[in-house]
């Protein structure tokens, strides 16, 4: 078993969160090492007899693995023990399930639930009684193998992800047309990413004033937000929200989610969340910028902010991308919106354009974006200064007077 994916006291403390997110309560914990797992029941025949006295005493009604476990070590788990047995995915996925409130955050959760119960099916149905027209005697010409309720339900669950992923394609094309509203109307996009309870939803509403609910609890955002962020006189950008990361990650979830988590690759910068208070954080940070790399957007410009500054005692962590803020107290917040600006800065250009009466819609959305600096009505057209960023002085280029295209070396 790799390393990342071994329990220890910190990962089960982590699960005992999950378990009570997901509304359980924790009676009692047990920590099995072992070179590697049980192929048969995951932990060995000794453990699980031990794991069994230990939910007889104490009434347990459900047995949940930090690990993921396979199809056929959950069910004789589950016949072993006499309970339901749920491993870390199966638990996140529950509360996930919980916490979604939007059409496309629904949507992502129910492709992950029947991706994940898909290999289990087998271990769920213990009659598999042939189906036939009449029960146990068929009439002429319906005798023959028939099809196992298992086969049946497979071919149903196969359709409903079938069907999930045709209206996921839906979602995406939504975003597509959303993104390229944005990069229309030049507004640039932030977004926040981060271990789960990390603080994203409380920066988000101290940056933007915002009152979206932000809980000391795990994965309390899944549903995307986003919101506007003025950083200075001149511009303007969006700041989004989104779901939290966390060690073990079912990977059907991070598929089921890409609709949602594709947009970090079209981020102008993302701020990297970290909770500097938790003894953890650079292993919870190491676990985001893994996942990052997952989804393509490492190559993204982000800035490390280190929240929960006010908790931490010790020599705060400094660099060139990285600011320390309280996002409860509003404590660095002011810097982190200067640096934001900063790494923007270099993509923006004050310019002068002379556009004809023609074309006085490029002036309105100029306006719309906040580029817009100055403005002149005159006889033969309008005179105005703005600030363009990189795309907009490309598609405006034309009407700067006197601009030439800088020559390629070759062509000098």
């Amino acid at each position: 078993m790799e390393r990342g994916e071994r329990s220890d006291e910190r990962s089960m403390e982590e699960l005992s969160a999950l378990a009570e997110t997901a509304g359980a309560e924790v009676v009692a914990e047990l920590i099995q090492t072992r070179a590697a797992p049980d192929p048969r029941s995951f932990i060995g025949d000794g453990k699980v007899q031990e794991l069994k006295d230990l939910i007889e005493a104490n009434s347990c009604d459900l047995a949940v693995f930090d690990n993921e476990l396979t199809p056929s070590q959950m069910r004789v788990l589950s016949e072993d023990l006499g309970v339901r047995v749920l491993d870390r995915s199966g638990l996140i996925l529950d509360i996930f399930a919980q916490r979604a409130r939007s059409r496309e955050g629904k949507l992502q959760v129910e492709l992950a639930q029947y991706q994940y119960l898909l290999p289990r099916l087998t271990g769920m149905w213990t009659h598999l009684v042939r189906q036939t027209a009449s029960g146990g005697s068929s009439p002429i010409g319906t005798r023959g193998p028939g099809e196992t309720q298992l086969e049946t339900d497979r071919r149903h669950i196969r359709r409903k992800i079938r069907n999930l992923e045709e209206s996921l394609k839906d979602v995406r094309r939504v975003r597509d047309t959303q993104r390229r509203l944005r990069e229309k109307n030049s507004f640039p996009v932030v977004a926040l990413i981060g271990y789960t309870n990390a603080g994203k939803s409380t920066l988000l509403n101290c940056l933007t004033g915002s009152d979206i609910p932000a809980n000391d609890r795990l994965f309390d955002t899944l549903d995307t937000t986003t919101r506007r962020l003025k950083l200075n006189e001149r511009q303007e950008v969006l700041l989004s929200d989104t779901v939290g990361f966390i060690r073990k990650l079912p990977t059907h979830l991070v598929e089921a989610f890409k609709a949602t988590l594709e947009e970090l690759k079209y981020a102008d910068i993302l701020l990297h969340v970290i909770d500097l208070s938790n003894p953890e954080w650079d292993v919870q940070a190491e676990v985001v910028d893994t996942l990052v790399r997952q989804l393509g957007a490492e190559k993204t410009p982000c800035i490390r902010v280190f929240n929960k500054c006010d908790r931490y005692f010790g020599i705060l962590p400094h660099g060139e991308d990285t600011v320390c803020v309280s996002a409860k107290s509003g404590e660095g917040c002011g810097r982190l919106v200067e640096k934001i600006a900063e790494m923007l800065s270099g993509r923006l250009r004050e310019t002068e354009l002379e556009f004809p009466w023609s074309e006085a819609g490029l002036v309105d959305g100029l306006k719309q974006s906040g580029a817009l600096l100055d403005l002149q009505y005159e006889e033969d057209g309008i005179r105005v200064r703005a600030v363009l960023d990189e795309e907009n002085f490309g598609r405006l280029k034309a009407w700067i007077p006197g601009f030439e295209e800088p020559k390629e070396d070759w062509d000098q």
